[in-house]
């Protein structure tokens, strides 16, 4: 289960952070409104798991796959073009997230 909600921790960040381009410095009412709801819901599922995984390794988990995931969507949606130095870089995130939990001890398998 906490795996669950750290994924939706990961999504409501993600639409958040989305958002928060959308809303060009919080001059759009709506997409501003949205970041604002999508983080703190993304803090408090944050907070739900850091009852059953240590923090850095939940903040690995959330901000890692949430790097991963605006990056793709800054390409999809607002055409924003990654380097080869940035592709090689998250995939090293997306290694580190790979490898924390298949063989770190200190995730709850």
């Amino acid at each position: 289960m906490p795996y669950l909600i750290l994924m939706f921790a990961v999504l409501a960040e993600t639409i958040g952070t989305t958002a928060l381009q959308a809303s060009q410095q919080f001059t759009r009412p709506i997409p501003s409104l949205i970041t604002v709801i999508s983080y703190a819901a993304a803090f408090y599922m944050l907070g739900i798991v850091l009852k059953t995984f240590p923090v850095g390794i939940a903040y690995a988990i959330w901000s890692g796959l949430g790097i991963v995931f605006i990056a793709i969507i800054g390409f999809a949606v607002f055409g924003q073009r990654l380097d080869a130095a940035a592709v090689i870089g998250i995939a090293l995130i997306l290694a580190g997230i790979v490898i924390i939990n298949l063989f770190s001890g200190t995730t709850t398998h």
